[in-house]
Protein backbone atom coordinates (compact mmCIF):
# COMPACT_ATOMS: atom_id res chain seq x y z
CA UNK A 1 0.00 0.00 0.00
CA UNK A 2 1.52 3.34 -1.05
CA UNK A 3 2.51 5.76 1.71
CA UNK A 4 2.24 9.52 1.28
CA UNK A 5 3.34 12.63 3.13
CA UNK A 6 2.05 16.18 2.77
CA UNK A 7 4.98 18.48 1.87
CA UNK A 8 3.22 21.32 3.68
CA UNK A 9 2.01 20.00 7.04
CA UNK A 10 3.94 16.66 7.22
CA UNK A 11 0.72 14.65 7.71
CA UNK A 12 1.32 11.03 6.66
CA UNK A 13 -1.36 8.94 4.96
CA UNK A 14 -2.02 5.74 3.05
CA UNK A 15 -3.82 5.76 -0.29
CA UNK A 16 -4.55 2.85 -2.62
CA UNK A 17 -4.16 4.65 -5.95
CA UNK A 18 -2.88 8.16 -5.16
CA UNK A 19 -5.89 9.86 -6.71
CA UNK A 20 -8.72 11.88 -5.23
CA UNK A 21 -11.93 9.84 -5.14
CA UNK A 22 -13.05 8.59 -8.55
CA UNK A 23 -11.12 11.24 -10.49
CA UNK A 24 -7.60 11.12 -11.91
CA UNK A 25 -6.57 14.20 -9.92
CA UNK A 26 -3.69 13.63 -7.50
CA UNK A 27 -4.67 13.14 -3.87
CA UNK A 28 -4.64 16.35 -1.81
CA UNK A 29 -3.93 16.67 1.91
CA UNK A 30 -7.04 16.18 3.98
CA UNK A 31 -5.48 18.00 6.96
CA UNK A 32 -4.33 21.29 5.45
CA UNK A 33 -5.76 21.21 1.91
CA UNK A 34 -2.35 21.32 0.20
CA UNK A 35 -2.68 20.43 -3.49
CA UNK A 36 -0.70 17.19 -3.69
CA UNK A 37 0.89 14.45 -1.62
CA UNK A 38 4.39 13.04 -2.06
CA UNK A 39 4.67 9.25 -2.38
CA UNK A 40 7.25 7.52 -0.17
CA UNK A 41 8.76 4.05 -0.45
CA UNK A 42 8.68 3.62 3.34
CA UNK A 43 6.97 5.56 6.09
CA UNK A 44 8.95 8.58 7.29
CA UNK A 45 8.52 10.48 10.52
CA UNK A 46 9.95 14.00 10.17
CA UNK A 47 11.01 15.75 13.36
CA UNK A 48 9.04 18.68 14.75
CA UNK A 49 11.70 21.16 13.53
CA UNK A 50 11.95 19.61 10.05
CA UNK A 51 10.92 21.61 7.01
CA UNK A 52 10.00 19.95 3.70
CA UNK A 53 10.85 21.30 0.26
CA UNK A 54 9.39 19.73 -2.90
CA UNK A 55 11.45 19.93 -6.09
CA UNK A 56 10.96 18.98 -9.74
CA UNK A 57 13.16 16.52 -11.63
CA UNK A 58 15.78 19.25 -12.15
CA UNK A 59 15.97 20.12 -8.44
CA UNK A 60 14.00 23.38 -8.78
CA UNK A 61 11.75 24.27 -5.85
CA UNK A 62 8.04 23.69 -6.47
CA UNK A 63 6.70 24.14 -2.94
CA UNK A 64 7.95 24.96 0.53
CA UNK A 65 6.27 23.48 3.60
CA UNK A 66 5.80 24.69 7.13
CA UNK A 67 8.97 24.89 9.13
CA UNK A 68 11.22 25.95 6.25
CA UNK A 69 10.86 29.66 7.00
CA UNK A 70 11.61 29.08 10.69
CA UNK A 71 14.74 27.10 9.82
CA UNK A 72 16.05 29.16 6.89
CA UNK A 73 14.43 32.59 7.02
CA UNK A 74 13.39 32.22 3.37
CA UNK A 75 9.80 32.74 2.27
CA UNK A 76 8.33 30.45 -0.37
CA UNK A 77 8.46 33.28 -2.95
CA UNK A 78 12.25 33.54 -2.40
CA UNK A 79 12.76 29.90 -3.40
CA UNK A 80 10.10 28.95 -5.99
CA UNK A 81 11.72 28.07 -9.32
CA UNK A 82 15.28 28.18 -8.00
CA UNK A 83 17.55 25.17 -7.70
CA UNK A 84 17.24 23.99 -4.09
CA UNK A 85 21.04 23.91 -3.67
CA UNK A 86 21.39 27.41 -5.05
CA UNK A 87 18.40 28.94 -3.26
CA UNK A 88 19.45 27.64 0.15
CA UNK A 89 23.18 27.65 -0.61
CA UNK A 90 23.26 23.96 0.36
CA UNK A 91 26.68 22.36 0.45
CA UNK A 92 27.55 18.80 1.34
CA UNK A 93 30.28 17.79 3.74
CA UNK A 94 31.85 15.26 1.36
CA UNK A 95 32.94 15.35 -2.24
CA UNK A 96 29.61 14.06 -3.59
CA UNK A 97 26.42 16.07 -4.00
CA UNK A 98 23.61 14.10 -2.28
CA UNK A 99 20.90 16.08 -4.12
CA UNK A 100 22.41 15.20 -7.50
CA UNK A 101 22.80 11.54 -6.48
CA UNK A 102 19.18 11.29 -5.35
CA UNK A 103 17.92 12.91 -8.57
CA UNK A 104 20.17 10.99 -10.96
CA UNK A 105 19.93 7.53 -9.41
CA UNK A 106 16.49 7.73 -7.81
CA UNK A 107 17.80 6.66 -4.40
CA UNK A 108 16.97 7.88 -0.91
CA UNK A 109 19.74 9.63 0.95
CA UNK A 110 19.15 9.77 4.69
CA UNK A 111 21.06 11.68 7.35
CA UNK A 112 23.21 13.69 4.93
CA UNK A 113 25.22 16.36 6.81
CA UNK A 114 24.99 19.66 4.93
CA UNK A 115 25.39 23.35 5.57
CA UNK A 116 23.31 26.23 4.29
CA UNK A 117 23.42 29.98 4.32
CA UNK A 118 20.27 31.28 6.03
CA UNK A 119 18.47 34.42 4.84
CA UNK A 120 20.21 36.32 7.65
CA UNK A 121 23.60 35.36 6.20
CA UNK A 122 24.54 33.00 9.02
CA UNK A 123 25.72 29.50 8.21
CA UNK A 124 23.67 26.64 9.65
CA UNK A 125 24.47 22.96 9.91
CA UNK A 126 21.66 20.68 8.73
CA UNK A 127 20.81 17.05 8.41
CA UNK A 128 19.05 16.39 5.10
CA UNK A 129 16.91 13.44 4.08
CA UNK A 130 16.31 13.21 0.34
CA UNK A 131 13.48 11.21 -1.22
CA UNK A 132 13.14 10.76 -5.01
CA UNK A 133 9.64 10.89 -6.50
CA UNK A 134 8.25 7.60 -7.78
CA UNK A 135 5.69 9.04 -10.19
CA UNK A 136 6.17 9.86 -13.87
CA UNK A 137 6.88 13.53 -13.10
CA UNK A 138 9.99 12.72 -11.09
CA UNK A 139 11.31 15.16 -8.55
CA UNK A 140 12.59 15.19 -5.03
CA UNK A 141 11.43 15.80 -1.48
CA UNK A 142 14.09 17.45 0.68
CA UNK A 143 13.66 17.24 4.45
CA UNK A 144 15.76 19.85 6.26
CA UNK A 145 16.43 19.41 9.98
CA UNK A 146 18.74 21.40 12.23
CA UNK A 147 21.87 19.50 13.22
CA UNK A 148 22.46 19.13 16.94
CA UNK A 149 24.07 22.24 18.33
CA UNK A 150 23.10 24.62 15.52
Amino acid sequence: MPLYICPNCKQRSVDVDGTEGFSDAPAACRSCGFGFLFELMEDYYPGPNTGLVTCDREGRVLAVGRGVFELTGFEEADLIGRDVREGLTLTAGGDQDPVALALEWGVRRLGEPMTMRAHSGSEKRLVCDLFPAYDDDGGLLVALSPANGS
